[in-house]
């Protein structure tokens, strides 16, 4: 009997990171993802129906990059990731173990069936994450 073609998720994102494994870390707890291929360029992240690779920064450029201790995020840039999660206090208590974060409940807001908060990982790379409600 043949076997079946193995599924891809059909939906995903790249994020370059500084530090790729503190970020990894911080997406596979925060999102529930696993690591199915890890390589000094890049870690290949999977679950939940999409996949996030996390992008060593080359070093001549990592070097000039400065993240901001605590990590403060970064609002200038053109574009917010959004992921469907089951709780958002499991993704508050995975992002505070990471070196993420995630905004008080009082600042969510109610959006199509979702209750929903915006965040940054580790780099301050802003995101956001909808629980149903």
């Amino acid at each position: 009997m043949a076997s079946s073609p193995q599924v891809h998720p059909q939906q995903g994102c790249v994020v370059f990171a500084k530090d790729k494994a503190r970020v990894s870390r911080f997406y596979q707890q925060a999102l529930g993802l696993v690591a199915e291929e890890s390589e000094p360029s890049h870690d290949l992240l999977c679950g939940n129906g999409y996949e996030v690779v996390v992008h060593s920064i080359p070093s001549r450029h990592a070097t000039l990059i400065q993240i901001a201790q605590p990590v403060q995020p970064r609002e200038d840039t053109p574009i917010k990731p959004s992921f469907v999660v089951a709780d958002l206090e499991a993704v508050r208590l995975a992002a505070a173990n990471t070196g993420g974060h995630l905004r008080s409940l009082e600042s969510a807001w109610r959006l199509r069936g979702f209750i929903v908060l915006d965040g940054w990982d580790p780099e301050g790379n802003v995101l956001q994450f909808k629980q149903p409600e």
